[in-house]
């Protein structure tokens, strides 16, 4: 069974085999609380940085949008004067132990392709380590004006201290409401964040959130591009026989966002963070292959012009740029 079956079947519904693992649960509940009172009592060491630190996470495992929001806020903030820097684990990237400055041309194997992903969009420097308090002295060493930190995917990485946190979540909310491995909490639901922002219409409340202030945000299709980045028009699918392939968190939103376009390709799901390799795209009948940008970055030394990267934007509520602009307006760190 894959990591997205085991989720569908047993985190987003009560099953026997959830129920079966809740003491489980209690004890990552408990694991969880006793790690986090110790950054708080300063057992473990935690970095406060001369420049304000926004922290993108979400509560629960897997995907919820929270990449395209950080490309979004950072080009917001730059439009508005602030020079921001961004700073993640480098997921999947095998040369992450130590700061490393990504850029466009990196190779995906080696920073992560959310990395590489953000180097090529965000417009701003991007550093990848498992230590992003690390990543963050070393992003502000070599580019002393950055004003601001984005930090994608730390909510849980108290070693960074932070001033703003925002958790990204979708429609599937909270699941069935137990931390893991019997649900697809991280930290417990009543874990107070400074603002959610929910990847789904405003008519589609999520099973329940995180405490405060509530946004809603939706991923928007821009267009069709090879992995070199060679734009694609529409046009150029039609007739044509599709297969699509997802490897990231919550590959049925990619799936579906296809249909909602009109295709209806013979779909293929992989595990999030998949190095593919060109022969996991070889397919019988298929004349083209749909993926996420964050695909495709890892796919761009195959040489293939029968892929096709599906670029999307964050767009959240207008309400959510004043929040965060007024959040970060004369910040001084303490």
């Amino acid at each position: 069974m894959s990591a997205v079956d085991f989720a569908a079947r047993h985190w987003y519904r009560l099953s026997a085999l959830s129920l079966a693992l809740v003491p489980l649960s209690l004890l990552f509940r408990l694991l969880a609380a006793m790690r986090r009172a110790g950054y708080r009592a300063g057992v473990f060491k935690s970095a406060r940085l001369a420049v304000p630190v926004v922290v993108f996470g979400n509560l629960v495992a897997g995907g919820t949008g929270k990449t395209p929001l950080v490309i979004w806020s950072a080009e917001l903030l730059r439009a508005h004067g602030r020079r921001p820097g961004i700073v993640l684990r480098g997921h999947g990237g095998s040369a992450t132990a130590a700061p490393r400055e990504v850029g466009p041309g990196d190779d995906a194997g080696l920073v992560g392709d959310e990395a590489l992903l953000l180097a090529g969009r965000a417009g701003c420097p991007v550093w990848a380590c498992a230590d992003r308090a690390a990543a963050a002295r070393a992003l502000l060493r070599r580019h002393p004006d950055c004003d601001v930190i984005l930090a994608d995917d730390g909510l849980q990485h108290y070693a960074l201290q932070r001033d703003l946190e925002i958790a990204v979540e979708d429609a599937r909310g909270h699941g069935n409401g137990f931390m893991l491995p019997a649900g697809p909490l991280r930290e417990p639901a009543s874990r107070g964040v400074d603002a959610t922002v929910v990847n789904a219409p405003p008519e589609q409340p999520p099973a329940g959130r995180a405490p405060g202030a509530v946004f809603h945000m939706q991923l928007v299709p821009q267009g069709w591009a090879t992995p070199d980045g060679r734009a694609v028009e529409r046009a150029e699918l039609a007739g044509r026989r599709l297969h699509a392939v997802a490897g990231i968190g919550n590959p049925g939103r990619f799936f579906d966002t296809l249909r909602a376009m009109g295709l209806d390709p013979v779909t293929h799901v992989f595990a999030d963070h998949h190095a593919y390799t060109a022969s996991d795209l070889d397919f019988r009948d298929c004349d083209l292959v749909l993926m996420t940008e964050k695909d495709a970055v890892k796919c761009r030394s195959f040489g293939r012009s029968d892929l096709m990267a599906l670029r999307v934007a964050a767009e959240p509520d207008a309400a959510f740029a004043d929040f965060l602009l007024k959040a970060l307006h004369g910040f001084s760190p303490a």
